[in-house]
């Protein structure tokens, strides 16, 4: 994985506005790999500390980091399990707010 790609995967995790979430695959879609979810959380496990990681969820809303789940309560989100509560209302689509 190449630094080019981390660093798109890092500019965009960083616009996701507090209470919101997206996903790995929304993102790879936004950096132009739509088939490299995978490599966008392999990304994100080494990420820099002002990087909103716990923001980055997997599809419908599941959290594959169930760690995150406290920063997200911090942020007013609600769970069902590791699932988030009103996951469409959240959900934050680079392709449609950049």
């Amino acid at each position: 994985m190449d630094e080019l790609f981390k660093n798109q995967v890092y500019e965009i995790t960083r616009l996701i506005p507090k209470g919101r979430v997206t996903t790995y695959g929304s993102i790879a879609k936004a950096v132009g790999y739509p088939n490299h979810s995978r490599h966008v959380g392999r990304a994100m496990g080494g990420c820099p500390a002002d990087v909103p990681a716990h923001r980055v969820v997997g599809s419908c809303g599941i959290l594959s980091v169930p760690e995150f789940k406290v920063k997200l309560e911090k942020e007013g989100l609600e769970f069902n399990n590791q699932r988030i509560k009103d996951f469409k209302n959240l959900f934050w689509d680079p392709l449609i707010e950049l």
